[in-house]
């Protein structure tokens, strides 16, 4: 979706999705670009929404966890967050399937190593990190062809 807004010069891209765009999948965490809870991607690159004025987007795409699926069609990140039960409280969640979007496209992660180096900037440790680092990697393995190998 395409919008023309007025704002304050200072609003950062997080608050303009969640407060004027009504786009509260994005969470607002530490509000210091620490945690990752508040990643989106800008063009394909994630990024920490908090820490971003909106004004610097001006034009861009922004793919937020809204965005992620098409239609009724899960992206295959977020079907491999349920086959791996790789949520936990959730709250997390939204930047951690942004990150990994990111990070796929990147290209870089070639192991689970690379996986968690790589998603070092999303703070989510319970319970389901290890099986977020599952679901990154089966969707990276079968991007690659190798899945079950």
């Amino acid at each position: 979706m395409r919008k023309q807004l007025e704002l304050a010069p200072w609003t950062t891209l997080l608050d303009l999705l969640r407060e004027s765009l009504g786009l509260t999948g994005t969470k607002k965490g530490c509000d210091h670009g620490q945690c990752g809870a508040c990643t989106v991607l800008v063009n394909g690159k994630r990024i920490n929404s908090c820490l971003t004025l909106a004004v610097m987007k001006d034009g861009a795409e922004v793919t937020t966890v809204e965005g992620l699926a098409t239609g009724q069609t899960l992206h295959p990140l977020q079907e491999a967050f349920i086959e791996h039960d790789a949520f936990q409280c959730g709250y997390c969640t939204p930047g951690q399937l942004c990150s990994a979007v990111g990070l796929l496209n990147e290209g870089k992660a070639k192991t689970v190593e690379d996986i968690r180096e790589l998603m070092s900037g999303n703070l989510c440790r319970c319970g389901a990190y290890p099986n977020i680092l599952a679901a990154i990697d089966k969707v990276r393995r079968e991007r690659e062809g190798s899945a079950g190998q």
